[in-house]
């Protein structure tokens, strides 16, 4: 028996792009489906996991920068409201080594969006975080206002808002659309028919396998492995209040100060090996584990021996530039594609569902660095 009702839009994939793009579509006054074959922020989705990193820094990048001050408004507008606490202000900290110059690209793109910031030669940065070997470090600047996002937490929270506000929710697989033109319809494992008007597919590292002819050459997931550090005990010193949330690019290493006691995260940002976000093992792999035991011995000298007490793999969902992929499916005209995170895409949720719905609804202008045409078959990474 198919789904009589008729929706005006179905959105597939409920991870943040999923969820917020509902959530703002449904404050429109539209009748919105949301589906999510494993349910929103699982555990296989690039949206699952403890945290998130909200910074406002993209160097000379600032479509991102400014997506990023606005979404970070609208995630603490949405807590306020939800009265859920699941943005930490931790700061964000930017390590510059011999070439500084993507932190000066930072800087001025900074204070053109009007981000507060505060700039610290290296003499401030080894005052203020002793814990942290400088070596090979110049200079680095802190964003004040930023830090980290609860990730499967804040989904779920959406998702639930948007519930509120007549969205429908379902935990369904969702078959490969067919046909030409405007489709009535998409249809479930089970034979049942969702009709809508438009049809947005937000499924992360899955939209190369629902849509092979067009994106399996053009998107990449990418396996990633993380690492949770724990710290010595009654030591203090990696927590949020005396650690910020950091990153630096030269080493190819980010990471998050011991929130929730869970331990010091650090992650290697170099894209792994290509990977099927269906089956890919979720196990760390001894090699990895023994880098990251290295890096955080060198950068982090008391957590020498410290143990590893959680780890977790993901996938990042890359474009060929690293660049949001937003467009119609170039032969089902009411077909959206809406993915290509890449890493870097949890923190602009809000902004990402806002877009997403003014071209929906309004016909609103396009950005071309999110277009398809723009999407190449080889990854040439230009976004960090």
């Amino acid at each position: 028996m198919g789904i009589a009702n008729r929706y005006d839009v179905a959105v597939i994939g409920a991870g943040v792009f999923g969820a917020w793009t509902a959530w703002h579509l449904a404050r429109r006054g539209k009748r919105v489906i949301l589906i999510d074959a494993y349910g929103g922020g699982n555990a296989r989705a690039s949206s699952g996991g403890e945290s998130r990193i909200i910074r406002m820094g993209y160097g000379a990048d600032e479509v991102y920068t400014r997506w990023a001050v606005r979404s970070l408004v609208q995630w603490e507008e949405f807590f306020a409201k939800v009265q859920n606490p699941l943005f930490l202000r931790t700061g964000v900290l930017w390590l510059a080594g011999k070439d500084a110059s993507r932190l000066r690209e930072t800087i001025a793109t900074l204070k053109r969006c009007d981000v507060a910031f505060e700039e610290l030669d290296r003499a401030a940065l080894g005052k203020r975080y002793p814990q942290v070997n400088l070596e090979d470090v110049s200079a680095g600047i802190v964003e004040v206002k930023s830090g980290l996002i609860l990730a499967r937490r804040a989904v779920s929270e959406v998702i639930r808002d948007a519930v509120k506000h007549e969205t429908k929710y379902l935990q369904v697989h969702i078959a490969t659309p067919r046909g030409v033109g405007c489709i009535e319809s998409v249809v479930t494992d089970a034979g049942e028919h969702i009709s809508a008007r438009d049809f947005v597919f937000a499924c992360g590292a899955w939209l190369g396998k629902i849509f092979p002819d067009v994106l399996d050459a053009r998107i990449f997931p990418t396996r990633q492995e993380v690492f949770f550090f724990g710290t010595p005990a009654g030591d203090t010193r990696f927590g949020p209040a005396e650690l910020p949330t950091w990153l630096f690019q030269e080493d190819e290493y980010y990471g998050m100060p011991d929130v929730e006691e869970r331990g010091l995260k650090v992650a290697l940002d170099r894209h792994g090996a290509r990977v099927d976000p269906d089956t890919q093992s979720r196990i760390v792999s001894a090699e990895a584990a023994e880098a990251a035991r290295r890096y955080v011995a060198w950068r982090f000298p008391a957590l020498r021996d410290a143990p590893i007490v959680e780890t977790r793999v993901c996938q990042y969902e890359n474009t060929s530039s690293g660049d949001f992929l937003i467009d119609r499916h170039p032969e089902m005209e009411n077909v959206w594609f809406v993915g290509g995170g890449s890493g870097h895409g949890f923190k602009h949720g809000p902004a990402l569902g806002e877009y997403v719905t003014g071209q929906i609804l309004d016909g609103a202008a396009a950005e071309p660095r999110f277009l398809l045409e723009s999407k190449g078959t080889v990854q040439r990474r230009a976004v960090h």
